[in-house]
């Protein structure tokens, strides 16, 4: 990565950080993959209830694979009733998240469609690890919802093979969509409880 892209994204996490603590939030900027993937197992003590969202940024830093194969008890959807496994989820010790987007001063957007993310977020498991890549950071929550909508949501509903018009368009059409995965919208500006929502911003591009 380009030196002055690099000392750009150090800058602006500290500020990303700042805010984050502002709403009672923790932030940590992980200067590499691996260094996101070495903060994240430090926040999760061994034996502990392990469950996530569909969240690719945690795929590519190696996070679900250390969990998986570590001393910790992953809640597998894959192997679950979907109800069953939402019901397991909210019961967790920690919920493995990305975000669609966030704002420079450490508000989290996110949109689901079957909203077990978005609730996990907001009330749930005893603590949330939320991995963002610096490519998800935009200046204010316009920015943030837009690049929700237009970017996060049309590559998943591409990734999922999905016949929204945001697929075949690659942009937001507002849809109501049978397939749509734009039901539930949450923005996270504060955190009620201290040392639940630990964020970790990483030196590169992650997840869509």
């Amino acid at each position: 990565m380009d030196p002055n892209v690099v000392k750009r994204n150090e800058l602006l996490a500290k500020k990303v950080i700042k805010g984050l603590e502002s709403r009672n939030m923790t932030g940590y900027y992980a200067a590499s993959r691996e260094d996101a993937l070495s903060i994240a197992l430090g926040l999760i003590d061994k034996g502990s209830s392990v469950t996530m969202g569909g969240c690719m940024s945690a795929v590519e830093i190696g996070l679900v694979d250390a969990v998986k194969s570590g001393e910790y008890k992953f809640i597998d959807r894959a192997t679950m009733q979907p109800r069953e496994a939402l019901l397991a989820g909210y019961d967790a010790d920690v919920f493995l998240t990305s975000a669609n987007a966030m704002t420079d001063d450490g508000i989290l957007v996110n949109i689901d469609g079957n909203a077990n993310r978005v609730s996990y977020i907001a009330n749930g498991p005893k603590k949330v690890i939320v991995i963002v890549g610096m490519n998800k950071v935009c200046d204010d929550i316009d920015g943030a919802m837009k690049r929700a909508r237009s970017v996060a949501a049309p590559t998943n509903a591409q990734r999922f093979g999905l016949s929204t018009p945001c697929s075949s368009t690659g942009t937001c059409a507002n849809c109501k969509s049978p397939d749509t995965i734009c039901c539930q919208f949450l923005i996270t500006r504060y955190s009620r409880h201290a040392g639940r929502i630990h964020v970790i911003l990483v030196n590169d591009s992650l997840g869509f």
